[in-house]
């Protein structure tokens, strides 16, 4: 072939559009099979990979001396050994129309964070239902989570047709109860076609064996299929990844074009500030553009000098999105531990990241059902509609009008690891009525009236640590110090403000969220304050210490060993707690996370309750803080 032969094919191979589909369905529905045939019916399998094929499948192969199909994508030892797929696998093929990036999803509940991750990134879902079970309750779990992640386009292939002697009524019966079912989530005109996997029938060539199905086969309708690609319809949305300015003369703003298109010349706004200008060059490394469109990396160069930072957006004037520090979103868990209203988790959206609670789980979803049923926390796989709030103002448009500028992750604050996804419905209202009002005396003008810096010291430690004995000492010698204080002890708090509250793990969280909201209005009214609680939890903690200004949040750990405890057991809690009377209680059946760097660290089984007072005391002074 001549050298502008090949530059034409390559250039007709690039200028193929690109369609990313996910195949999902129940445990053993044949997903890693179909996809399998797909990659070696049309040819996608390089000499090695056969070879490799072959020798996988004399292993751990099910088809007798036939080629596995299914282990090219099943690539852990685990899923080859059991025959199961774990996590999400990607592979590319492509056909003379087009090129594809399909994604083979687990089909097990709890691997169900990992088929969220699949089809985030998707245009069409390819749902597998086995011909001898029909519809199962993974198929409405994954068809639910499918809609809910704003996949349109989905194909229901009724697989293993073969074993059902490729009879049309059994297809038929299928079709008609998930067309039933995907009117009630939503799911506009799914296609139906009867595939066997295994032997290729309508997977790419059309079957001999089912004459009375006309339709095309599974490629034909993944190679014509039009998607429309909604990132290119969405308005504007460049989320500034960094400020770029080489020199004195140049400053731009960089970043990846996640919807719409700018040309030079438009309007755009900076969000959430508020401040507009015009586009005076779209900058790139391989030369000015005139226009710039989603996916396209870009610096931005404004006519007007404004202020932009890194985490800001760039976003059409004419069509601004919601800026709010409260929303309601769908909620997919991934996390082991479950979600808690009140406890503080970080949200990542665009380049930002933020500080975000879950103040209310307005309702879960029964997957199955549909159903909407009350709960207080979110378990693993479980999907919930809860209201967000978060510790600053950010712009967002809803996921239905925008799914790169509408879905975020939470992250665990304390493993850094990501336990949640969210798809954004609406800013709450009660975020818009809202707002700070400006007070003309001050913390730092009370303070200067009690003539004390304000600060919290969080005394934590388990049960019968001595942490209501030392707080009270603490503040018998601040007040003959002439400080002004307030003591916030955990059983006096129970008694009032928390008295609606148990002692389940979602309610502990919620105890501490409100003794620091309300340690922080003590605070600001230039009060020493001194806590007395258990707070076992380091997520709790840190966020109680986020409320105050550096140097305000003293955390004091009274490292006292549990048998120590137990032998004082001051209140009977350890011997109830041991006779099966008092479940969750911290350091027999609900764990304490120790602190990993306090202010201050004591053991109240070797420093007695003065010595430790006066080592507090002395912080204070080391500190400034009195």
């Amino acid at each position: 072939m001549e050298a502008a032969e090949t530059l034409e094919v390559l250039r007709r191979h690039e200028a193929k559009d690109i369609l990313r589909f996910i195949t999902c369905g129940s445990v053993d529905d044949g997903k890693s099979t179909l996809i399998g045939r797909l990659l070696y019916d049309s040819k996608a399998l390089l000499d090695d990979q056969l070879t490799d094929l072959a020798g996988a499948s004399r292993a751990f192969g099910t088809t007798g001396k036939d080629l596995d199909l299914a282990l090219l994508v099943d690539g852990l030892q685990a899923e080859r050994e059991q025959g199961v797929t774990i996590d999400v696998a990607y592979r590319f093929f492509a056909t003379p129309l087009r090129k594809f990036i399909v994604a083979d999803c687990p089909g097990h509940e709890q691997y169900t964070r990992n088929m969220v991750t699949g089809a985030s990134t998707s245009n069409l879902a390819v749902i597998l239902v086995d011909a001898r079970k029909g519809m199962l309750p993974q198929t409405r779990r994954h068809s639910f989570l499918v809609s809910l992640l704003g996949i349109h386009r989905v194909v229901v292939a009724v697989n293993k047709m073969d074993l059902q002697d490729y009879r049309q009524g059994v297809f038929e019966a299928i079709a008609t109860e998930y067309r039933a079912m995907a009117a009630r989530m939503g799911i506009p005109d799914p296609v139906f076609v009867p595939v066997s996997a295994l032997r290729g029938d309508n997977v790419i060539f059309r079957s001999q064996f089912m004459p009375w199905y006309t339709g095309p086969s599974l490629l034909e309708i993944l190679e014509t299929t039009q998607v429309e690609d909604l990132a290119v319809a969405a308005p504007f949305r460049l989320p500034v990844q960094w400020i770029n300015r080489p020199d004195q003369d140049f400053r731009g703003f960089s970043g990846t074009v996640v919807s719409g298109a700018v040309a030079l010349g438009d309007r755009v706004t900076v969000v959430p500030a508020g401040w507009t200008s015009a586009v005076a060059r779209i900058v790139t490394m391989d030369g000015d553009l005139e226009r710039a469109e989603a996916r396209q990396a870009v610096t931005i160069v404004l006519e007007d000098q404004i202020d932009v930072s890194r985490g800001d957006m760039l976003v059409a004037a004419h069509q601004r999105p919601h800026t709010a520090d409260q929303f309601a979103a769908h909620v997919v868990w991934m996390g082991e531990e479950p979600l808690l209203p009140g406890r503080s988790y970080l949200l990542r959206l665009g380049t930002r990241q933020f500080s975000a609670q879950v103040t209310e789980i307005k309702h879960k979803v029964n997957v199955n059902t549909l159903e909407q049923v009350a709960a207080k926390v979110l378990a693993l796989n479980e999907v919930g509609f809860c209201n967000l709030a978060l510790d600053a103002a950010i712009p967002f448009d809803a996921y239905g009008e925008n799914r790169e500028t509408g879905a975020f992750i939470l992250i665990d604050r304390v493993t850094n690891q990501t336990v949640g996804g969210g798809m954004i419905s609406f800013p709450l209202r009660r975020a818009q009525n809202i707002h700070w009002q400006h007070v003309e005396v001050n913390k730092a003008a009370r303070a200067r009236l009690k003539g004390q810096k304000p600060c919290v010291l969080w005394f934590t430690g388990l049960s019968g640590s001595g942490k209501s004995t030392l707080a009270n000492l603490v503040e018998k010698q601040l007040q003959a110090l002439g400080r002004h204080t307030y003591l916030l002890d955990g059983d006096n708090i129970r008694h009032g403000l928390n008295k609606d509250l148990g002692f389940t793990t979602a309610d502990r969280v919620e105890n501490i969220r409100r003794i620091g909201e309300c340690a922080r209005m003590f605070v600001d009214a230039g009060l020493i304050v001194l806590t007395a609680f258990i707070s076992p939890f380091r997520s709790e903690r840190h966020t109680a210490r986020e409320l105050l200004e550096g140097g305000e949040f003293l955390e004091i750990h009274l490292s006292t060993p549990l048998e120590v405890c137990e032998q004082r057991d001051p209140k009977g809690l350890y011997r109830k707690a041991r006779a099966g009377s008092l479940p969750n209680f911290t350091g027999i059946d609900s764990p304490y996370e120790a602190p990993e760097a306090p202010e201050l660290r004591l053991d109240t089984a070797i420093l007695s309750p003065d010595e430790c007072a006066e080592r507090v005391v002395a912080e204070l002074v080391r500190r400034a803080r009195i």
